[in-house]
Parts: structure tokens; C-alpha cells; sequence
């Protein structure tokens, strides 16, 4: 439980602490963003990528991003505090290794917050989404010395040669998974929460209030509609936060 502020709508307060807490995870618990360093979020546009690059701007960082269509495109230009560079994968043609080496003058980046990889090569993957995402070879090529990959991908596979150009570089891979909090043993659920997902939360909050977060939100979505929203989240289709209102 969090006290929400009076500025704050219930929508955006249901809207945004999940991806909150996800960014806080990724940004801070695993990869200690921190003024300077060059953050590349993966999908920016999604709910997620939104308050990610919200909270890596907030902590100084430099960010740059993908986009999987010219929407997206826009949408992140038009942030009120805009990304550095904004890379237009749609259409294929654009290198994202070779597009963040060029913004960091070679040196690569320092955390990379994907939103899935390609683990194969092009004419092994089916679904159009996954032409688009990376393959976990660019990550590795445009991550920077000491660099954080927090990964989504629950079945990513690093070969040997992949897991020697990651000790060359000194680099981490972590895991972000949503639900690490919940399968917390019991003492071990009782720290975090005392020690760490109060103040994650309050702070959600007050950024909410402040406006530096602005969540990627859908209109609300009356209960009655709930079964056809949740099943357009399942097959992956959402592109903004689904909030159910009473």
C-alpha cells in the first residue's frame, strides 16, 4: 500500500506502479544509473520504455532509444524532456549497433534495457514483432566496457563466444523479472518491503505528482470490456497500460 497524492488521478496511480517498480529495478537495483552514464531503452514507447526513460533522464543519464514505427517515433520526439536519438528500426534497414556506437563516439553504452532479443537468425523467426527486436549479438557488440545488459528475455542463450566478449568487456547480463518480489521468501520479503519497495513506491508517487513521470496510459477501460482488454494484453497487443475502472 502507498498514500496517493491528491494531485495524482486514480488511473495514472494504478497505471504507472507496476512499470514504476520494473524501472526502478532495472535502473537502479541492477544497474545503478547514474549522471553521465548513456542508457539505451529498447521499445521506448511501450509503457514501460516510457517511465524508463523518465527515470534515467531524472537520474542524468543519457538515453537513447528504439522505435518500432513512425508513431513511436513521434511520440518519443515529442517527450517533454526528448532523447537524445531516436532509432527508427521499422523499416529494417537501420543498424542499432552501429547507430549507438556512432551517438557514443564508439565506447558503446553503459546499461541496455531490451524488450527481447533475436536469438536466432532472421529466417528462423516467424512473427513479424521479432524482425524488429535486435539479436543478442548487437546488444554484446554496442554494450560499453563495464556495461549492464538487463535483459527480458527469459530463454536467452549466450553461446561461448558470446560469453567472452562479455568477460572482455567486464559486462553483466541480469534478469528483469516482473515477479522477483513475490517469490521472496518470507524473511526475505519482509526486508525488501520494509527496506526497499516503500520508499520505490512512495517515490513512484511523488514523481507521479511532480509530473516527471507521465505514464503511457490507455483511456480507462470499464469492467465490462475487462475480458476483451485482458485478452488483447495476453496476445501482446497492447501498446499503452490497460487500467480497468470500477
Amino acid at each position: 500500500l502507498v498514500r496517493k497524492p491528491e494531485k495524482v488521478c486514480w488511473v495514472e496511480a494504478a497505471g504507472a506502479v507496476r512499470d514504476g517498480v520494473r524501472a526502478y529495478t532495472a535502473l537502479h537495483y541492477l544497474s545503478q544509473v547514474s549522471p553521465g552514464k548513456t542508457v539505451l531503452v529498447m521499445d521506448g514507447a511501450s509503457p514501460f520504455g516510457t517511465i524508463a526513460i523518465q527515470l534515467a533522464q531524472h537520474r542524468g543519464a543519457k538515453v537513447i532509444s528504439t522505435a518500432y514505427s513512425l508513431e513511436d517515433k513521434q511520440y518519443l520526439e515529442r517527450l517533454r524532456a526528448p532523447v537524445a536519438r531516436v532509432i527508427d528500426v521499422s523499416n529494417g534497414k537501420i543498424d542499432v549497433a552501429e547507430s549507438c556506437l556512432e551517438e557514443t563516439g564508439g565506447l558503446g553504452v553503459d546499461i541496455v534495457l531490451d524488450a527481447g532479443v533475436k536469438l536466432y537468425s532472421a529466417e528462423d523467426e516467424s512473427s513479424s514483432k521479432s524482425q524488429l527486436l535486435p539479436h543478442k549479438h548487437d546488444i554484446i557488440t554496442l554494450l560499453g566496457v563495464g556495461g549492464h545488459w538487463i535483459t527480458t528475455e527469459k530463454n536467452l542463450q549466450l553461446d561461448p563466444p558470446d560469453s567472452h566478449s562479455l568477460f572482455l568487456k567486464g559486462a553483466t547480463v541480469s534478469f528483469l523479472n516482473d515477479e522477483i518480489w513475490n517469490l521472496s521468501n518470507i524473511q526475505q520479503g519482509k526486508y525488501l518491503y520494509i527496506l526497499l519497495m516503500i520508499p520505490i513506491l512512495e517515490d513512484i508517487m511523488e514523481k507521479l505528482s511532480s509530473r516527471i513521470f507521465r505514464p503511457q496510459l490507455d483511456e480507462p477501460i470499464p469492467l465490462y470490456e475487462a475480458k476483451v482488454s485482458m485478452e488483447i494484453v495476453q496476445k501482446n497487443q497492447a501498446r499503452k497500460r490497460q487500467v480497468i475502472q470500477f
